[in-house]
């Protein structure tokens, strides 16, 4: 007699059952690990969420001092009234101090932001640097204190690194652990900065690590909520701009608006970058023509910033009062190309002059201002089937900021956690999508990411671009008593040719000479100066490749763990 099978629900209850158990048995094995883990991500989320909240109120106190005034949303109004003289001399001051703090603490002069956050995350293990990364939030507090033209976020943001690197070092972190780490710094720095969890979080993931993996989103989360409270516990659950009223979008008619906006604030999003590249180029290129100091670069650029706050008071910080007034419609239509236009300019400088400071608040401030401009010319020559100009006006805040940041998502929602008006999304999401898909044509994915190309680290194009600048030669290199090694003859041969490479190189240095040379094997060399070079062994093809194999393995398993 043959054995009953079971009918559909016992089937269903014998597969639950047995899920269950091995919930139970993996809670068991992993559950301490994964909560002792958690409970250390809170504890990130509420220093990095702590160290956000110390920074802009030093911002506040330093420019209650120097300005008069401890409102960062009426700085400008409080500026235009000082005597002109203060408001140039200001920004120089600031420059000094901060070319001096840079040049005794950075290596290079240069403010580390999140550009060097990213690539910590990608090729160091989600470690950034401490001694420079703390030099930097200081100089770029007193850049935004003394009328620096740019954003508190990125000083924050690395700031957060810093701390999350102090944590991985001393749980001697590997790779996967400290990079959430580091995610979890930077979206509690990010949550505290502007009272956004959902895009604190997201953040992290979409710009920093890059990819959206479950097994970092829950730690992340976690301290994205630990950032936010530590926020509120000192501001409350106020939004960072209010709207003057809510939205109204004719969906159907108005929609191509919306359309053409995001276009626009592509290009826009394109020339704030390429602006600020090409100044800091041209910066370089003066300072190496007048022999000028390091140390002064800061001050000259606060010199120009000065004389321009004189008359545009408006590009002083980073722009929360221009950009209310953009929000809530109370400009006109000169006054929002002009402030759009001398911000970039503003920035440019900042930037250029290595003042420190973030871009994704002037990206705010010049998005909101190219919003509202269009919307007065599309709402004046079709009033009759066209919404509020504050709808164009938050729109384009959006589409620029996402563009320049290369973060859709987390800023589409960043904008709706900045104002509270989650009633005009299909407006926005059109708008950032169209920008971002542009701007991403047309610099290398972001502005962060075009920052480390420029420097030659390629993390825009994937994991199959930069890993290789992850293992260096000595890693897997053929010591001479291997089996199967290259004959001393041989590579003798090679190096007199000049075909060699250092066992420090990465293999990013040393997989183009298999390809121009046609080779199987390369020598591996230090050069002495006495003593002539010493042959360590040998770089094989197949070897390389293998160690490159195995990181996009690993890479790939982190990214959909």
């Amino acid at each position: 007699m043959s054995e009953e099978k079971p009918t559909y629900p016992a089937k269903a209850l014998i597969e639950i059952r047995d899920g269950l158990r091995e919930t139970l048995a993996l809670m068991r094995q992993r559950g301490p690990s994964q909560i002792q883990f958690w409970f250390i991500a809170l504890v990130i989320g509420i220093a990095s969420g702590g160290a956000a909240l110390f920074f802009r109120l030093g911002i506040e106190k330093l420019q209650a001092f120097l300005y008069g005034t401890h409102d960062l949303r009426h700085l400008h109004t409080v500026a235009r009234d000082l005597p002109w003289f203060w408001v140039l001399a200001l920004p120089v001051i600031g420059g000094l101090v901060v070319g001096i703090i840079l040049n005794w603490f950075t290596p290079d002069g240069r403010v580390r932001s999140v550009a060097d956050v990213i690539e910590g995350a990608a090729l160091n293990d989600g470690r950034v640097e401490k001694r420079a990364g703390l030099a930097s939030a200081a100089a770029s507090l007193i850049t935004l204190s003394t009328g620096g033209s740019s954003g508190r976020e990125g000083p924050v943001v690395h700031l957060a690194g810093v701390i999350a690197t102090w944590v991985s070092n001393r749980l001697h972190a590997d790779g996967i652990t400290g990079r959430d780490l580091l995610g979890c710094a930077v979206a509690a720095a990010v949550s505290a900065s502007f009272n956004a969890p959902i895009a604190g979080a997201l953040f992290a993931l979409e710009v920093v690590l890059r990819h959206f993996a479950v097994h970092a989103f829950a730690p992340i989360a976690i301290a994205s909520v630990a950032g936010t409270v530590i926020n509120r516990l000192e501001f409350g659950g106020v939004t960072e701009f209010t709207l003057a009223d809510d939205g109204v979008l004719s969906f159907y008619v108005e929609l191509p608006a919306f359309l053409m906006l995001g276009l626009l604030s592509g290009l826009v999003a394109v020339l704030l970058m390429r602006t600020i590249f090409m100044a800091d180029d041209f910066g370089s290129w003066v300072q190496e023509k007048l022999h000028l100091p390091p140390v002064l670069r800061p001050a000259a650029a606060g010199l120009l910033l000065g004389v321009i706050a004189i008359f545009f008071p408006h590009i002083i910080g980073v722009g929360y009062e221009t950009t209310s007034a953009a929000l809530t419609g109370h400009l006109i239509l000169w006054q929002a190309v002009v402030y759009a236009v001398l911000k970039v300019i503003a920035v440019a400088i900042t930037m250029a002059g290595r003042m420190g400071g973030g871009v994704f608040s002037p990206a705010l401030m010049v998005g909101s201002l190219t919003g509202l401009a269009f919307g007065l010319i599309a709402t004046g020559l079709f009033p009759d089937v066209s919404g509020t100009v504050t709808l164009y006006a938050l729109a384009g805040m959006g589409a620029v900021a996402a563009a320049v940041l290369g973060a859709p998502i987390s800023t589409t929602l960043i904008v709706f956690e900045l104002t509270g008006d989650w009633q005009t999304g299909l407006a926005v999401m059109v708008a950032v999508s169209l920008s971002t898909a542009l701007a991403s044509r047309l610099v290398d994915r972001s502005f962060f990411l075009t920052q480390l190309e420029r420097r030659g680290v390629h993390l825009a194009a994937g994991p199959q671009a930069y890993l290789l600048a992850t293992v260096r030669v000595h890693q897997c290199y053929r010591k001479p008593d291997a089996p199967r090694a290259a004959s001393e003859e041989a590579c003798k041969d090679l190096i007199t040719q000049g075909i060699y490479v250092s066992p420090n190189a990465t293999l990013e240095r040393a997989m183009p000479l298999f390809e121009k040379n046609n080779l199987i094997f390369v020598p591996v060399v230090t050069l002495h100066e006495d003593t002539g070079p010493e042959l360590h062994g040998a770089l094989f093809q197949v070897d390389a490749l293998r160690v490159f194999s195995r990181k996009l393995a690993e890479t790939a398993a982190e990214e959909h763990s």
